[in-house]
């Protein structure tokens, strides 16, 4: 399951999501995640869903692939749906299962909840695998540009930023390696008493904790030998180029707005 996640990955291809300004897809995300809010019914809610599906679609990412890598976010997802059904009154009651009571606006909620919460992470995960870590950056520290005025270090932000997504899937990939070598050494981390599994994982986060201090060091060694000095007076090899299928994204975003809200119950 480690060596399939999926977050901070990059999947180099051409497809039209891959070509889009930076800068259009982050802004592109943050507004989604304020359009979503605007959903309130079924209706809004699969329109929702066949959106994020067609943005899916052309970014030449596999459903499969990408269900594959999200499977930690769907068991946070059943539960919060879980949670919903059993916890939340109101409506007509459909039935009873011992001493739960199962409403109809709880399972609703749980329905819709759990939708908002499944696009919203595809949407973000097509951001991550459609844009390289140095364009995330570079497209971060243009949007924040205009702080620099009032001396916030725009550019160490969005340099730590594309750090960290690009140290997830390699954190993945040790802890993989990590468990492996438990395992062959005897230790069973999945099965055994709550306890036992504590203290099991023990074991497993000390080398990872060694590990990504090891990393973080060979990491600035690195910046320093190569003359690294921060933000200022530094020039890109690869300059943004702001084009019209950008604006249109950005269009089509305002047009499911619109869409959304005319919708709404």
């Amino acid at each position: 399951m480690m060596e399939k996640m999926i977050f901070g990955r990059y999947i180099p291809g051409d497809s039209l999501i891959h070509r889009l300004d930076p800068r259009a897809k982050i802004l592109f995300v943050f507004l989604f995640i304020a359009i979503v809010f605007v959903a309130n019914n079924a209706l809004t809610y699969g329109i929702l869903l066949a959106f994020t599906f067609g943005v899916i679609f052309l970014s030449k990412i596999r459903l499969y692939f990408l269900v594959n890598g999200l499977k930690p976010v769907f068991i946070l997802l059943i539960f919060t749906f879980l949670l919903h059904l059993f916890f939340t009154q109101g409506g007509q009651l459909l039935f009873s299962i011992g001493f739960v009571d199962i409403y109809e606006e709880g399972l609703r909620q749980g329905i819709f909840l759990s939708i908002r919460f499944l696009v919203l992470v595809f949407i973000t995960s097509i951001l991550t695998l459609t844009t390289s870590p140095i364009s995330i950056t570079d497209g971060i520290e243009t949007l924040l540009g205009p702080f620099k005025r009032v001396k916030l270090p725009v550019h160490e932000l969005a340099l730590m930023m594309s750090i960290s997504l690009r140290f997830i899937p390699t954190l993945m990939d040790e802890t993989g390696k990590i468990m492996k070598a438990q395992m062959a050494r005897g230790s069973d981390i999945g099965s055994g008493p709550v306890k036992e599994r504590i203290k099991a994982v023990v074991p497993l986060l000390i080398p990872l904790f060694v590990s990504a201090f090891k990393r973080a060091e060979d990491l600035a060694t690195a910046m320093e030998v190569r003359g690294y000095r921060g933000g200022e007076g530094r020039t890109r090899y690869r300059q943004l180029d702001w084009r019209w299928a950008d604006t249109l994204s950005i269009l089509v975003l305002a047009g499911l707005t619109g869409v959304l809200w005319y919708y709404r119950t």
